[in-house]
């Protein structure tokens, strides 16, 4: 498999834009800082709730169980491996959202 072609798409299209970016920002905060004002609103980027990392927490393992259960279907079932694969994941992704939802609420009616 020549991965040459993959490259060169994702450096074009990830890279460069993200290079340009990155400038763009850089600049930005610089005359923001040059100006005087206040940069106290650069740290509200890095702030993250717990229940932000738990949902994405709680979703990787779905999937990653949907990846497992997909697997198993696949070798022990007459299951078309890309069907498979997809509904489980889907299928787990979308309970792994549930899960969360339902103990998301359960800690706001605790408050």
């Amino acid at each position: 498999m020549d991965i040459t072609g993959v490259i060169a798409i994702i450096s074009v299209f990830g890279v460069i834009p993200l290079i340009v970016f990155l400038v763009y920002r850089h600049r930005e905060r610089q005359a923001i800082i040059e100006k005087g004002i206040d940069i106290s609103i650069f740290d509200s980027e890095k702030k993250c709730s717990p229940l932000q990392s738990l949902k994405y927490g709680i979703l990787l393992i779905g999937l990653a169980v949907g990846i497992l259960i997909g697997n198993i279907l696949d070798e022990y079932t007459q299951m078309i491996e890309e069907v498979s694969y997809f509904s489980m994941i889907f299928l787990f992704g979308g309970l792994a959202l549930i899960v969360f939802y339902a103990i998301a609420k359960k800690q706001e009616e605790e408050k």
